[in-house]
């Protein structure tokens, strides 16, 4: 396969998601649309003070057509990489190298249900897959399982809520592994309940639903553990990324 391209990008704005996790929205500086499947990936050259360095963030924006995209950086403080991103201003110049990854999902309008699972900024390539479909009228029955610790780091949480709520097909369910007495929702790890929520999908008519997972190597493994050798789920159905 020939290499990804090689651009540079502008830095357009940045804003906070959560506690440790920014949002940052780059632009190519040639204007020239950004064409990528929902999913991927894009690479980040970095020019730190250690030497050049690259960085690779699933891409959290749907693709439209536009030069624009946005990344969700969690800030891991004895890295190198995302306290530069985090301190990056608008403004700021990069070279980027994308897009890659083969963690894509066809838009079904009229086809089988899909279950999503994603922790922390594992979230994000589903998001943008979730974007997509909902404004391609992929009108199939979808559901995002979206783990974190605290209710905080739930990012993007309004608009994916306001997704749930407009689209009746979209529905979305948080689980907190540390909640605070108070919390009403779902409690522990993804794990937990992906048995039930696959079969509420199952139920809705339209076979077996197919699953989508990210997040850290742990958790994907556990996932696919229980969907395959527990539940029988085929191996066509279940499909995965990590990123650690």
């Amino acid at each position: 396969m020939p290499a990804p391209p090689t651009f540079d990008v502008r830095l357009l704005a940045s804003r906070v998601l959560s506690p440790g996790v920014k949002e940052l929205v780059f632009e190519r500086t040639d204007g020239a649309p950004f064409a990528f499947q929902a999913g991927q990936w894009v690479s980040l050259v970095l020019p730190l003070a250690e030497g050049e360095a690259r960085r690779a963030y699933s891409i959290a924006s749907p693709p439209e057509g536009t030069p624009r995209f946005g990344l969700a950086v969690t800030k891991v403080d004895t890295g190198a990489g995302s306290p530069y991103l985090h301190g990056l201003e608008p403004g700021a110049e990069l070279r980027a190298i994308g897009p890659q990854g083969f963690f894509t999902r066809p838009l079904v309008p009229e086809g089988q249900a899909t279950l999503f699972v994603g922790t922390g900024t594992g979230v994000t390539p589903l998001r943008s897959m979730i974007r997509d479909a909902l404004a391609n009228g992929d009108t199939s029955p979808m559901t995002l399982l979206f783990g974190v610790r605290y209710p905080e780091d739930r990012i993007y949480r309004e608009e994916l809520e306001e997704l749930a709520a407009k689209h009746a097909n979209f529905r979305c369910a948080y689980t907190l592994s540390k909640p605070e007495a108070a919390w009403t929702g779902l409690r522990g790890y993804v794990q937990t309940h992906v048995e039930e929520a696959w079969r509420e999908l199952e139920g809705a008519g339209r076979g077996a639903p197919h699953v989508y997972i990210c997040g850290l190597e742990r958790m994907v493994s556990a996932v696919r553990d229980l969907l395959r050798k527990q539940m029988g789920v085929e191996r066509k159905r279940v499909h995965s990324e990590r990123y650690d």
